[in-house]
């Protein structure tokens, strides 16, 4: 694709070219660490004036701040990290944001272009570790390649949506560009891809002589709401989402059934089981245990190397969502049965009212049961909230009780299933839309990981509220644990007082350990001007149980209960059976 020239062609450095041509292209912010290596690319940033350095104590917390800055606005999103381990730091933050498809480009600075090959002091090959978790990646060793190979970086994590990688050597990034900044010349608007006329007619053949139809929705379904919902309608289908189709596909729906898998419930399991006719739209859901195992599938996905990964596909459909689902409903006969329908919204009415009647704060009762946090805060936060979620079982409270309703914004590492993620996501968020209120669900686990960046917020002035499920343990490692039959090991955590670790930095902290003092501790935070973490002690016990046990499952926790009971602890089995079945 052409590049245009920006103004006259006056000698500049090859950074402050890369700093030119990054504003040009809309980027504002830049998430590093600053080093030596990187010191052009910094001063220019600080000379330019037109993009903002935000400053991390960690470059991993600066790659996934960057994918959730891209997450939310779309537009590409820029990290950095210095030779050697600065841009070492980045690469799990940028398999989180490659595998979430998202646009972000990674600034790899390197060790002197002279030195590289001779086991110089911080000698990486960059080129070669970034290959599994980026599109594109190449080295700008003279000054003529930049910015031609700047644009092709960006235009790639652009059009495919995943990570692009330039390395560059400190040396050349103060040499002279003897080219200007160029735009890219790369469009907003999306092409129209939808599958061909005779595919359609196939697939509206398998959906009209089905009987019963379940539609399973994921992240692809973002800008076709409406045309899901009237896809439903005509086919009188309940809608399952997966976890990232969530913030899409579940508000203003009166189709949906839930979720499923791990994280979901019964009333999805059984809408996904019982089908004749499964309709995947935009999404890779990963456990082939929860797919029907006799219903026709069709799959429709715009990459179709995602087609037919999980489970056997019937007709494969390459597309978007919105343009196939537009050529596909004139294809489709109104049903008139919705017995099949209004079994499974029954059966997600029982299911929803049980998880509510789980997430519940007796005033006095202690510890506090970790989806009555769950639900406070959903409670309280604001209709465009910005929730950013731990993995493990802040992800599972997340995808049960917060509710999205199309302005609210839910990020998690999803695909990747990173720790630690909640936190710089938010601290992300937060710096793409500072006005907004943007809430964590942070593990104890996970917070700790990536700890030093508690410090980016006073720094940055960034009012993220963090919120603790405190249970001083791996808690989703140790219910893995318990299912495969195992006694807890290696999951225990000796926490801080969290909240005191907070003061103790420039953020409001507050602990709480009795569910009467939860809302009002949320609310105090939330109207807080800058900062605030908000420690919940939480029941360790407490068992996030998937929509299905497998019989191998249930052996495990019967193995497990006569193991702890043998070794000595059997208080925490009549701890299990009080907080999980005496409620």
């Amino acid at each position: 694709m052409q590049m245009f020239c920006d103004g006259a062609s006056m000698a500049k450095s090859v950074a402050a070219v890369l700093v030119e041509t990054l504003a040009l292209a809309g980027v504002r912010r830049v998430y590093g660490v600053a080093g030596d290596s990187l010191n052009g690319i910094t001063d220019s940033i600080r000379t330019h004036k037109g993009i903002e350095w935000l400053h991390m104590r960690h470059e991993e917390v600066a790659a996934f701040a960057a994918g959730a800055d891209a997450h939310l606005t779309g537009g590409l999103a820029v990290c950095a990290g210095s030779c050697g381990p600065g841009n070492l730091h980045l690469i799990n933050g940028l398999y989180d944001c490659h595998r979430s498809r998202v646009p972000v480009l990674a600034i790899a600075a390197q060790i002197p272009s002279h030195e590289i090959g001779s086991g110089y002091f911080q000698e990486t090959n960059p080129q070669h570790l970034f290959k599994e978790c980026s599109h594109y990646c190449a080295v700008i060793s003279e000054p003529e390649q930049m910015p031609r190979m700047l644009g092709i970086a960006m235009r790639t994590a652009l059009s495919k949506r995943g990570v692009a990688v330039l390395v560059i050597p400190g040396d050349v990034a103060l040499r002279e560009c003897p080219l200007p900044a160029l735009t890219l010349g790369l469009g907003d608007s999306a092409s129209l891809m939808r599958p061909s006329d005779g595919e359609l007619d196939r697939a509206a053949e398998i959906l009209n002589s089905a009987s019963k139809v379940t539609i399973l929705g994921g992240a692809g379904c973002d800008g076709a709401h409406e045309e899901l919902i009237g896809m439903a309608g005509r086919l009188k289908a309940p809608i399952v989402h997966a976890m990232r189709g969530k913030e899409f596909i579940e508000y203003d729906n009166p189709y949906d059934v839930g979720m499923t898998g791990l994280l979901g419930f019964s009333s999805g399991y059984h809408a996904m089981m019982n089908c004749d006719a499964l309709l995947m739209l935009g999404t890779g859901f990963p456990y082939p245990q929860f797919f029907p195992k006799d219903a026709k599938v069709i799959q429709v996905d715009v990459r179709g190397e995602q087609i037919g990964r999980r489970t056997k596909v019937d007709l494969g459909l390459v597309g978007t969502v919105k343009d196939t689902l537009d050529a596909l409903g004139p294809r489709i006969k109104d049903k008139k049965d919705r017995a099949y329908l209004d079994a499974c919204l029954n059966h997600y009415r029982e299911a929803r009212k049980e998880l509510d009647e789980l997430a519940v704060g007796e005033p006095g009762r202690t510890p506090i049961h970790p989806q009555y946090v769950a639900k406070m805060i959903d409670e309280v936060a604001a209709d465009d909230a910005v929730f950013t979620c731990d993995v493990g079982t802040p992800t599972v409270w997340a995808a049960r009780y917060l509710r999205v309703n199309g302005k609210r914004r839910m990020l998690g590492s999803f695909t990747h299933g990173s720790m630690a993620n909640a936190l710089p996501q938010a601290i992300g968020a937060q710096s793409a839309y500072p006005g907004r209120q943007v809430i964590t669900l942070s593990g104890d686990g996970g917070l700790a990981m990536l700890l030093g960046d508690l410090l980016t917020l006073p720094q940055l002035k960034l009012p993220v509220k963090v919120v603790v499920f405190n249970n001083s343990s791996l808690g989703f490692v140790e219910l893995e644990m318990k299912a495969a039959g195992l006694l807890d090991y290696g999951t225990d955590l000796v926490n801080p007082d969290f909240a005191k670790l907070a003061e103790s930095a420039g953020i409001l902290g507050v602990r709480v350990e009795k569910p009467e003092e939860l809302r009002p501790a949320l609310l105090k935070a939330l109207a807080h001007d800058g900062p605030a973490l908000v420690d919940v002690i939480v029941n360790r016990q407490e068992l996030s149980m998937p929509p299905t046990i497998s019989a191998e499952q249930a052996l495990g926790f019967s193995l497990y209960m006569i193991k702890a009971v043998l070794s000595g602890k059997g208080d925490e089995v009549i701890d299990l059976a009080k907080t999980n079945l005496f409620r």
